[in-house]
């Protein structure tokens, strides 16, 4: 089983083959229905300290039938439903705390663990000096023992690259015949080869510059005029688009990955999951691998899917796309979300800012107003939610009106991180139910990186970070996400981000507080990562909280994290994480 796994040892350890509520008085039910026949029996009890995420109460115990909860309530009225013999009873009073399982609002599990299956993963402490004289030349050759078309590896943090970034011409000495793509930690940056920028059209064979310029991306250019094997953003993924997609990643790959997620997420006790880009490797393999993975019977959490438009493609054509991969939804598999970038990352100068940049530059914008506008209006005409990833504030703002003036509000369109947000555009969101899903996991940072954020942002953006209390102060409904394996020196599991959120930083490896304004409550983030996420992905009729009538989606964790010193919630863990009704992970 895998557990305790933060990005920095999914890295570090992965070596890669080229291959409806119910107690008296509360209005969910009345608590009279004690059972009354073998038939309202339950096959699961449960007592304990029981948080439901309806309203931040607490209950003394549940029952389970058939996968649902068909009491919740306190003990007594829970004892009727035992029938001796048959009924399991699980009595964990006294040993942490009984709560629904966990959403991640949005990550990146498939095309991680895809990498494995193609590539190899880059440490993020992992120097220029290694990358070039161990971990590309170790690539190469997987791939040439293996018949590879292509040298991927994914990982290398800009922040250690940044000074003494590798060019295309050094790769080209290690492997000038077969294709090569490096994407960094956060999947917006590239190192690449001259084989691929030909492949891409971006130059000709004999170095001559055929395109020196991607829409929402940047195609760096050397001294001598040529591009240094350096691409941002979009200009990253369109390159991308030209290594042998169809081929690299089988349908049997894809799903033997689903496996590995689905252990991942069980073992942190997450059962919801939004994937944060489904068609990264631009075809419909994640899609035909999560429908046949469930239709199987093997699948034990929700899987929501995203549809990735990027600026420079053929919107029509991405739309009509989007549109039909709706045919492999499935009883797990969700597949109604389009995802767009509007900008980049702050951190590394990329986002959409205002004010700009202290060195005067604005950042990369993917799009217009007018056209999210819309492409939202679209979209959600056909049934389809839109979920940018927009961080810099003029970057938030602009999506904010996109959706206010071509969205539906029934359909929870949803911003993704959320750097900066102007302070008007709170009370916009709650307005116009306009759903966001925030990183917690950057509320910690370290001394180095508070400096070198001062360095980059207008004054009043370098103290700031990205907000958590204000969403809930102005009613925004906020999810919570992880973005794995993005920033890999974070936690994963739900209670090593819940510490954060509540403290401003990981006690496990100090640092100042970030931004403690934007600080949030036990009951909020527990909130967040359950009933929130489910209503971002429409499942809070059947998800997301202990009520009776819904599917019993629950854990069992060793510490009441409601209540222990919080310097060690990032120690909780989940003893075991319940599917309606049947146990799928056990610790």
């Amino acid at each position: 089983m895998i557990k305790d796994l933060t990005r920095r040892d999914f890295i570090k350890t992965t070596s890669l083959a080229a291959l409806g509520f119910m107690v008296a008085g509360c209005g969910g039910g009345d608590n009279k229905s004690a059972a009354t026949s073998s038939g309202d029996k339950a096959d699961l009890v449960v007592y304990g300290k029981i948080f439901t995420s309806e309203d931040n109460q607490i209950v003394e115990a549940f029952a389970v039938k058939d996968g649902k909860f068909i009491y919740v309530g306190d003990k007594k009225g829970a004892e009727s439903f035992i029938e001796n013999g048959k009924t399991e009873v699980i009595d964990y009073t006294g040993k942490g705390l009984v709560m629904p399982s966990c959403g991640n609002g949005h990550a990146h599990y498939l095309s991680a663990y895809a990498v494995q299956s193609i590539g190899t993963m880059i440490g993020i402490d992992d120097d220029v000096n290694k990358f070039m004289t161990e971990i590309v030349p170790d690539t190469v050759k997987k791939a040439r023992e293996s018949g590879a078309k292509v040298v991927y590896g994914m990982g290398w943090e800009f922040q250690t690259f940044k000074d003494n970034m590798p060019t295309r011409q050094q790769l080209d000495a290690i492997c000038d015949d077969i294709p090569m793509f490096f994407a960094d930690e956060e999947n917006h940056k590239s190192l690449v080869n001259t084989a691929l920028l030909v492949k891409a059209g971006i130059m000709s064979a004999d170095g001559a510059v055929l395109k020196n310029e991607i829409r929402g991306g940047e195609i760096v250019m050397g001294s001598d005029g040529t591009p240094t094997g350096f691409l941002k953003e979009q200009a990253a993924t369109y390159v991308r688009s030209f290594l042998d997609n169809d081929s690299l990643f089988s349908v049997d790959t894809a799903k033997a990955t689903m496996a590995k997620v689905q252990e991942q997420l069980l073992s942190e006790g997450y059962t919801m999951y939004v994937d944060g880009y489904s068609t990264y490797f631009f075809n419909d393999v994640y899609y035909q691998a999560a429908q046949q993975f469930d239709k199987a019977g093997d699948m034990h959490f929700i899987l929501g899917t995203t549809y990735e438009i990027d600026s420079w493609m053929n919107l029509d054509e991405k739309l009509t796309k989007a549109a039909d991969v709706q045919k492999y939804a499935s009883a797990h598999v969700k597949t109604n979300w389009i995802k767009l970038f509007m900008d980049g990352t702050p951190e590394s100068g990329t986002g959409f800012i205002d004010p700009v940049y202290l060195d005067g530059h604005q950042g990369i914008v993917n799009w217009t107003e007018e056209e999210i506008t819309d492409i939202t209006r679209k979209a959600n005409a056909n049934g389809l939610t839109m979920h940018i990833h927009a961080m810099g504030n003029k970057g938030v703002n602009r999506v904010v009106n996109a959706y206010v003036n071509g969205g539906k509000d029934e359909m929870r369109n949803t911003i993704v991180h959320l750097r900066n947000v102007n302070e008007p555009d709170y009370k916009r969101m709650a307005d116009n139910n306009i759903y966001v899903t925030a990183g917690m996991i950057w509320h910690h940072n370290s001394n180095e990186k508070i400096e070198e954020q001062k360095a980059i942002f207008p004054a009043e953006m370098a103290d700031k970070g990205y907000p958590m209390k204000s969403f809930f102060d102005n009613g925004v409904t906020a999810s919570f996400h992880t973005d794995f394996p993005a920033l890999s020196n974070s936690p994963d599991d739900p209670f090593g981000i819940m510490e954060i959120a509540l403290t401003g930083v990981y006690s496990v490896e100090g640092g100042p507080p970030w931004w403690t304004d934007e600080l949030v409550t036990r009951e909020q983030v527990l909130t967040g990562m359950t009933i929130n996420c489910a209503k971002q992905m429409f499942l809070e009729n059947e998800r997301g909280s202990i009520r009776n009538g819904k599917y019993a989606d629950f854990l069992l964790v060793n510490k009441d994290v409601l209540t222990c010193p919080e310097k060690e919630i990032h120690t909780a863990k989940p003893v075991a994480t319940y599917f309606e009704g049947k146990k799928v992970f056990s610790a």
